[in-house]
């Protein structure tokens, strides 16, 4: 008797396989809001707000930029701030995004808040990962700031794990996504302008890339 594998159970296989993808994701994602001390419901509402959010950019200030061009590059990076656009006027409007942004920082509050954390080990943490962040991002011509996407997430495990084993999660995510924040987007906004972009988003990333998602997994890690 021949056997085949037909269109049909191709397409049965592959919706069943992204079902899965799907379950195991957010499973995973419910487990770092627990080991966060937050519930499953209410961390998937914090992710589904930062979701939208993401989309969102409140306008800040405005601001002379350099007109020359100057290309940079770096291998295996992801966007953190910044995106490409055509040059129109002699300014970059800078922007502060929801979802990458305000969502993880006023996260990284409450969980201080509600933790036994130090604010001298806080402190600590969130210098360590904004050096590290600082340190591996680069300007990329017609991206914005780029980093390694590993580097953030892990480095905030090894933080939390080190510092304050009792409270690592909580000390990984508030330091992974403060340290990414002030390293990778703050302290870069000088670099932005080299680049001659038209607008800059703080946290502009996003949810799953990046600032929030560096969070996240630096809470699965540690």
């Amino acid at each position: 008797m021949k056997n085949y594998f037909s269109p049909i159970h191709l397409l049965f296989f592959i919706a069943l396989l992204g079902i899965l993808v799907i379950l195991i994701q957010v499973e995973l994602l419910s487990f770092a809001f627990v080991k966060l001390g937050l519930s499953p419901e209410f961390g998937l509402m914090v992710l589904f707000l930062s979701l939208l959010g993401s989309t969102v950019n409140l306008p800040i200030t405005k601001t002379k930029r350099n007109t020359s061009k100057q290309a940079f590059t770096h291998p295996a990076c992801k966007d953190s701030i910044g995106s490409p656009a055509p040059s129109l006027h002699n300014e970059t409007q800078i922007f502060i995004n929801l979802g990458g942004c305000l969502i993880p920082v006023t996260l990284s509050i409450y969980l201080f808040s509600n933790s036994t954390l130090s604010l001298s080990f806080t402190l600590l943490g969130i210098f360590i990962m904004s050096s590290i962040s600082y340190v591996f991002s680069r300007p990329i011509q017609g991206l914005g700031i780029g980093m390694p996407v590993l580097i953030a997430p892990i480095s905030a495990a090894l933080v939390g794990l080190t510092i304050s084993p009792e409270q690592s999660a909580s000390l990984a995510y508030i330091s992974g996504t403060l340290g990414v924040l002030i390293g990778a987007d703050l302290l870069r906004i000088k670099d932005i302008f080299r680049l001659s972009t038209p607008y800059a988003s703080i946290g502009g990333a996003g949810t799953f890339d990046g600032i929030f998602i560096t969070g996240i997994v630096a809470a699965l890690l540690a």
